[in-house]
């Protein structure tokens, strides 16, 4: 993938998850930075753009890589666990969904 396709997928993700959130939970996306603020604590997703990946850091969770899949066109976890969304899903309480555009 090219540095500018993982730029657009990735701040395409990054948009629609502060809008999808912040009805719900405080939610400000930064310079590439999506900062969640919760019960639980604060979740980190940010861009990684020299190992193209989405990064998370979950006070639920833990630490986790994702990686652009094309063939379901989701962000997938690179150790092999569920997807991003499906992970934000489940640790928000809100259906979240994306497109890669």
């Amino acid at each position: 993938m090219t540095h500018s396709a993982f730029e657009t997928l990735a701040d395409s993700l990054l948009a629609t998850l502060e809008e999808a959130l912040a009805d719900h939970i405080d939610a400000e996306l930064q310079g590439g930075i999506l900062t969640v603020e919760g019960d639980a604590g604060t979740w980190i997703v940010n861009k990684h753009a020299p190992t193209r990946q989405i990064w998370l850091s979950s006070p639920v969770s833990g630490a986790r890589h994702y990686a652009f899949d094309p063939d379901s066109g989701q962000w997938q976890d690179t150790r092999g666990g569920d997807g991003l969304l499906a992970v934000l899903t489940a640790e928000f309480g809100v259906a979240l969904s994306w497109q890669a555009p």
